[in-house]
């Protein structure tokens, strides 16, 4: 087990905070400021333009994505960082699409993260009438596949409770079926291990804002199996797509590999960030996460559950079925996640009535949870919550 005492000190968490959102905003390295401002002073400032050839910006999208690959299983020249989600939600499901020209269904689950259903719906409506995205139970998915459905599209860990699909599973019965599969990782990547090429996965795409640390707005990263690679036209055929860019060919000719799928210019600061990040999950194996993970969530269930008893457990019991995550669910779940982030525990709120905490090892340890769960305890047993200014939704929640 690595020494995670080192590790959270390589991360900036204000004094007296218990950080449990790092599965929505990851935590800031240490070296993350200074990584930024060498890349904005030496870089930028002193190179200008240069620095996409001298500090070597264009290779960063395929060097990061590299280095992500080791995270989630991926082969060597699978992954390109760049853009959002949402667009590599598109890309992927419309390359998808097109690889299946017989078929024009999606099917989804109705607990997936809205924007993935948004962005195929928007699609699928694109397409014409024929094409639909259909959605069912997050437990019915596995009935649901047939040889009518073009696209099967899920997050393998849910959003609001840390449910965890069966990729393997899945994937192999879909497959058999003829169904191409896409797999969001954006609650995956550094909270498990994944193994996208143990799985055979087709696609897949994640962010690297939540456990990966590259900060507010940080660049997403597209998945694409080496089988794909040569026949995946890329719907979003931007300049950095092309298989010439600065040749400035007014027809598109999509480039090699998983290169085809860039998009538009690198985010050069946000990556930036992500690498200072990397720096320290390249000294990461995943095993060790995934077992303190599971030690931390099942001590704060426990915690929680022995001295909160009006809040209901929403996410699995059983750590192996369940991401880096716990849910709660209260019918007054806002007001009392208000109460805790005034007394210094930051989780966060999903509507109707969950209250959600991230447990990420790098920087969270055993003191982290039994401090949540003591706080947690007073605000539910002394009703801190039931107080108006804690009932006033923000814009996030």
């Amino acid at each position: 087990m690595p020494d995670f005492a080192t590790t959270k000190a390589m991360f900036h968490i204000p004094k007296g905070m218990i950080y449990l959102d790092g599965n929505s905003l990851g935590a800031m390295p240490w070296a993350t400021a200074a990584k930024v401002e060498r890349t904005i002073t030496d870089e930028w400032g002193d190179m200008l333009i240069t620095g996409w050839n001298k500090a070597g910006w264009m290779n960063k999208p395929t060097d990061l994505g590299d280095r992500i690959a080791r995270l989630v299983g991926a082969e060597k020249n699978t992954i390109v960082m760049g853009d959002t989600l949402s667009i590599k939600v598109y890309q992927a499901v419309a390359s998808a699409l097109e690889m299946n020209p017989d078929r024009k269904i999606v099917l989804s689950d109705n607990g997936n993260f809205p924007t993935d259903l948004y962005m195929a719906d928007g699609l699928c409506k694109t397409m014409g009438d024929d094409y639909a995205l259909r959605t069912v139970e997050p437990e019915a998915v596995e009935d649901a596949l047939s040889e009518d459905i073009a696209v099967l599209m899920l997050t393998e860990v849910d959003y609001r409770t840390g449910r965890m699909h069966d990729m393997k599973a899945l994937t192999a019965k879909a497959q058999s079926l003829g169904i191409i599969t896409i797999w969001d990782l954006a609650h995956s990547a550094g909270a498990l291990p994944v193994d996208l090429a143990g799985c055979n996965a087709d696609f897949a795409v994640g962010c690297t804002y939540k456990y990966l640390n590259s900060g507010p707005g940080g660049p997403a990263f597209i998945y694409v199996a080496p089988r794909h690679q040569d026949v995946a036209r890329p719907a979003l055929s931007g300049w950095l797509g092309h298989d010439a860019p600065f040749a400035f060919d007014l027809d598109y000719r999509p480039g090699a590999g998983i290169e085809r799928m860039r998009v538009g210019t690198p985010p050069v600061f946000q990556l930036a960030a992500l690498e200072a990040s990397m720096d320290i999950w390249d000294q990461i194996d995943m095993q060790d996460i995934r077992k303190a993970s599971i030690n931390l969530c099942d001590r704060f269930i426990a915690g929680v559950e022995a001295t909160c008893p009006t809040l209901t457990l929403a996410s699995p019991r059983d750590g192996t079925k369940r991401g880096s995550q716990v849910s709660f669910r209260h019918a007054e779940g806002y007001a009392i996640m208000q109460a805790m982030i005034a007394r210094g525990v930051i989780g966060d709120f999903r509507a109707p009535n969950i209250i959600r905490f991230g447990f990420t090892p790098l920087y969270i340890n055993e003191a982290d949870v039994d401090g949540a769960v003591s706080i947690l305890k007073d605000v539910m047993e002394n009703d801190l919550w039931d107080k108006p200014e804690y009932k006033i939704k923000s814009r996030v929640t």
